[in-house]
C-alpha cells in the first residue's frame, strides 16, 4: 500500500545509501587534519560536510519546496516558510567515525511542521537501514519491527549518551546513571543517538535517555519508536520533544517508573 510520504521515504533511503557509501570510503580513523572542534566534545569532520551536501543537493533535487534543518550550517536553508523541511545528522556519532570506532550513522527524518512524518536512519558499516512512516509502522531491512516487552527495570537493557557540550551537571547525571545501573540489567552508551533509538524501536534496547540533543539527532529515531509501538517524551512527559533538549523513549512499559528515576535532571541540558 503506497502512502502519502512513500515518495520521500524512498528517496531519502537512497539518499542515506550514497551518503553511507561516501562515508565508507573515508572509514577508519581520520586524519588529525581533517577533524576540526565545534566544542570540546562536538567533533565535525570534512566527512560530515561532504556527507551533508550531497544528502541536501540529492533531497533539494527532488523536493524544490521543501526546506532544510542539518546539523552543519549551511547558507541556503531552502524555502523560508516551508511546512515540510528534512531533518539531518550526515554522520550522527561522528567521534566514534573520526577514530574508526562504530556505531555511527546517517540520519535523516521529515517534519511536517514539528510533526516527523517520515525517517532513515542508516548504520554506516553494517549497512542495516531503519526506515517509518507515519501511521505505517517501523521496519529494518523492510522487515517490520516492535519494541520489546520488558515491563520492569530490573528486566530492562538501556542506553544513554554522556554529557558532551557542557559537563556542569556531571554530578546530577552521575546520581541518575548510578540509579539505572543499580536497577536495569544493564546500560549501554554507544555514541550514536540516532542508533540508540533505532536499536530500542527493535526491541534490542527497552529505553533511552539523554539531554542536549539537537532536533537532527533524535528526529528520525522519535519516528521509529512511536511507530513501533514506543513512547517518547521530555523528562517531565511532554510531547514536545523534537526542540527540547531532553528526550525520554521507552518500549512504553517502562517509560513511568523512567520518568521517576530522572526528576533530577528536569530542566538540565548539557
Amino acid at each position: 500500500m503506497k502512502h502519502e510520504f512513500t515518495h520521500e521515504l524512498e528517496t531519502a533511503a537512497a539518499v542515506a545509501r550514497d551518503a553511507a557509501e561516501l562515508i565508507r570510503l573515508h572509514g577508519g580513523r581520520v586524519n588529525a587534519n581533517a577533524v576540526s572542534e565545534k566544542g570540546r566534545h562536538d567533533l565535525v569532520t570534512e566527512i560530515d560536510v561532504a556527507s551533508q551536501e550531497l544528502i541536501v543537493s540529492s533531497l533539494r533535487r527532488h523536493f524544490p519546496d521543501y526546506g532544510f534543518l542539518a546539523e552543519e550550517e549551511q547558507d541556503d536553508k531552502g524555502p523560508p516558510n516551508a511546512s515540510r523541511r528534512w531533518v539531518i545528522d550526515p554522520i550522527d556519532g561522528t567521534t566514534n567515525f573520526t577514530h574508526g570506532v562504530p556505531p555511527y550513522s546517517v540520519s535523516i527524518g521529515l517534519i511536517e511542521d514539528e510533526t516527523v512524518m517520515a525517517a532513515v536512519v542508516l548504520e554506516v558499516v553494517s549497512g542495516e537501514t531503519f526506515t517509518a512512516i507515519r501511521g505505517a509502522g517501523s521496519y529494518v531491512n523492510g522487515v517490520p519491527m516492535r519494541v520489546s516487552d520488558a515491563r520492569s527495570l530490573d528486566e530492562a537493557l538501556i542506553s544513554t549518551g554522556f554529557p558532551y557540550r557542557s559537563v556542569g551537571h556531571v554530578d546530577q547525571y552521575l546520581a541518575v546513571l548510578r540509579e539505572f545501573m543499580v536497577r536495569c540489567r544493564g546500560v549501554r552508551r554507544h555514541g550514536s543517538a540516532a542508533i540508540d533509538l533505532a536499536y530500542l524501536a527493535a526491541g534490542r534496547f527497552d529505553g533511552f535517555f539523554e539531554t542536549g540533543l539537537m532536533a537532527w539527532d533524535i528526529a528520525a529515531g522519535m519516528l521509529l519508536i512511536e511507530e513501533a509501538g514506543g513512547r517518547v517524551t521530555t523528562f517531565e512527559g511532554g510531547s514536545s520533544v523534537l526542540f527540547d533538549g531532553q528526550i525520554l523513549a521507552s518500549n512504553g512499559g517502562l517509560h513511568d517508573e523512567m520518568r521517576e528515576v530522572l526528576q533530577p535532571l528536569v530542566g538540565v541540558f548539557s
